[in-house]
C-alpha cells in the first residue's frame, strides 16, 4: 500500500496525547475564524484521527459478522459475534471480542507515541493469562484515519515459535473503521500458510452492552 510521502514525518514526530490533541482542535475551533485549507504537510496525524475516531464508540458494543470463508474459522462463523470498545484511555483502547459465550479475546490498541500498537490479551474463564497471549505488533506505515496494519513483532514471532505456531510468525493484522463498519483482519502471504480472517461489525446500530471479558471485571 502506497501513502502519500508528506504523512511519513508524523510517526517521528513527538505527538499530544489524544485527549490532549482533542482539546487542543475543539479550543480552536471555537476561538479562530474557519482556517484556509491547510497543505499536506499541515495534515493531522492519521494514527490520531484513527485512536479518534475508535474512540467516538467509547461504550458501545456492535454485531458482526465473519466475512472470511477459510474452513478453520467455520465454528466462529457460526456463533453470535459482538465487539465492545470497553475502555478508551488516552492513549490505550480496549476492545473484548466476544464469540459466542466465549469472552476470552480483547483487543488492545495502543499510541506509543511512534506509532500504533495492537496485542492479543487472551484469558480463561478465571482471569488468568492463556499461554498464548499478548501478542500482536507495530505499525510500520503511517497508516490513514480509517485502516491501520501491524505486522507481527519480534517478541510475538518468538512467542509464536516456542508454542509451535510457526505459521503465524508472518502474521499481518489490519483493524478498519468508517462510519458504518468496524473490521478486525489477519492476513499471511500466499503460500503453505496462507491465511485471512476478516470479521466486520456494524457501527449504526449498537447492541445489548456484553458481560466484562474474563480477566476484567
Amino acid at each position: 500500500m502506497t501513502y502519500p510521502s508528506s504523512y511519513r514525518p508524523a510517526l517521528r514526530r513527538a505527538r499530544l496525547p489524544l485527549h490532549a490533541t482533542l482539546a487542543a482542535l475543539t479550543l480552536a475551533a471555537c476561538s479562530q475564524p474557519a482556517p484556509e485549507p491547510a497543505d499536506t504537510e499541515g495534515e493531522a496525524d492519521p494514527q490520531v484521527a484513527f485512536m479518534a475516531n475508535l474512540s467516538q464508540h467509547c461504550g458501545q458494543a456492535f454485531a458482526g459478522q465473519l466475512v472470511s470463508t477459510d474452513e478453520a474459522d467455520a465454528d466462529i462463523a457460526s456463533q453470535p459475534l459482538v465487539m465492545h470498545v470497553a475502555s478508551c484511555a488516552p492513549d490505550q483502547i480496549r476492545i473484548p471480542f466476544h464469540v459466542g459465550d466465549d469472552r476470552s479475546r480483547t483487543w488492545v490498541i495502543t499510541d506509543t507515541g511512534t506509532g500504533l500498537q495492537l496485542k492479543h490479551d487472551h484469558r480463561h474463564e478465571d482471569g488468568s493469562e492463556d499461554a498464548v497471549t499478548q501478542y500482536g505488533g507495530d505499525t510500520a506505515e503511517p497508516g490513514s484515519a480509517t485502516r491501520q496494519e501491524f505486522p507481527v513483532d519480534a517478541e510475538s514471532i518468538a512467542l509464536f515459535e516456542r508454542e509451535g505456531l510457526a505459521a503465524s510468525v508472518t502474521n499481518v493484522w489490519a483493524m478498519e473503521v468508517d462510519d458504518t463498519v468496524f473490521a478486525y483482519e489477519l492476513r499471511r502471504p500466499a503460500g503453505e500458510n496462507e491465511r485471512f480472517f476478516r470479521v466486520e461489525f456494524d457501527l449504526t446500530t449498537p447492541v445489548e452492552t456484553p458481560p466484562p471479558a474474563w480477566g476484567s471485571e
